[in-house]
């Protein structure tokens, strides 16, 4: 199923002329889409346009309650075991991945896409697929809601200070480079870190394949996560391939963990994230590295 971020406009003139029309004049002051840095792949957010989507988001959920229990350390590869059958099922929130969302007059006004919290020094970086935030411009009313279950934002809604994607990317949407790094905050929490509330999956790049490991995102139509345990393959030079069944729209840009919860890709790459049995992500490589480097530093 190509294209597993965004609901799709059934007629593709009507969506291009509709997305030509949001960079050009925009649909509000939400729904538009942003220039940004096109040679730098970067775009660095407009704070009151970042406060506003967080509200939009929060008119329709509850912030607080009841938080799982992140998980100690995911599985060890010696007690591994892949899904029987090889189809995504329900699993429980977990509170260092979550769902983006994009409130406002756009074709994405509920969850759309997945992202997770991945370490790094500053403690505010959200990893997802490019596909999820660039298409023709940045989305400028993104928000993530880590842990988010069934209508509740546990952890609080998250809003982007700074995007960053591979230039090559912005130019040709290559799929060897579908992953985007958002550097975030707490809308109305000023100087909370994310990492210090939901933790965070360690990243690893160049890891040898194959390898156990397990994704989880957020299908468009559901208010859970689901997973799925496999092996991730190589499929080429530059794309890991994931086989399980029935991982819709929505799920792009969840990430894939091997063992010790540790990140070694998001959904995405290939045909737009894969098909009905096949996920596919960038291989993390030099050039993701490079990128999450560049997100890390600011």
């Amino acid at each position: 199923m190509t294209g597993r971020a965004v609901r799709v406009c059934v007629l593709a003139g009507v969506c291009c002329a509709l997305v030509a029309a949001g960079v050009a004049f925009g649909l509000g002051r939400m729904g538009t889409l942003a220039r940004g840095d096109g040679e730098q792949g970067r775009y660095v957010q407009d704070a009151a346009l970042a406060d506003e989507a967080a509200a939009g988001v929060l008119e329709k959920l509850v912030e607080g309650g009841p938080r799982a229990e992140p998980p100690v350390r995911g599985f060890a590869e010696g007690d591994w075991k892949p899904s029987d059958p090889l189809e995504a099922r329900d699993v429980p929130a977990e509170p260092a991945i979550g769902a983006l969302f994009s409130p406002g007059p756009d074709w994405d006004d509920d969850h759309h896409c997945s992202g997770s919290v991945v370490h790094s020094a500053g403690g505010d970086l959200v990893v997802t697929a490019a596909h999820c935030v660039y298409a023709g411009g940045f989305r400028n009313n993104l928000a993530f809601v880590p842990g988010y279950e069934e209508g509740k934002a546990p952890y609080g809604v998250w809003v982007p200070t700074r995007i960053d994607v591979d230039p090559r990317w912005v130019r040709d949407s290559d799929p060897d480079v579908d992953v985007a790094f958002i550097r975030v905050r707490r809308a109305g929490h000023p100087g909370q870190r994310l990492e210090d509330v939901t933790g965070a999956h360690p990243v690893a790049f160049g890891r040898q394949l194959p390898v156990p490991a397990r994704l989880v995102g957020y299908p468009n139509d559901s208010e859970r996560p689901l997973g799925c345990s496999g092996t991730a393959v190589a499929d080429g030079p530059t794309q890991l391939r994931f086989d399980c069944a029935d991982v819709p729209n929505g799920t792009s840009g969840g990430p894939v963990l091997s063992a010790g919860n540790t990140l070694i890709g998001v959904i995405g790459g290939r045909d737009g994230g894969g098909d009905e049995t096949t996920s596919y992500s960038s291989c993390f490589g030099d050039r993701v590295r490079a990128l999450y480097e560049r997100a890390a530093r600011g």
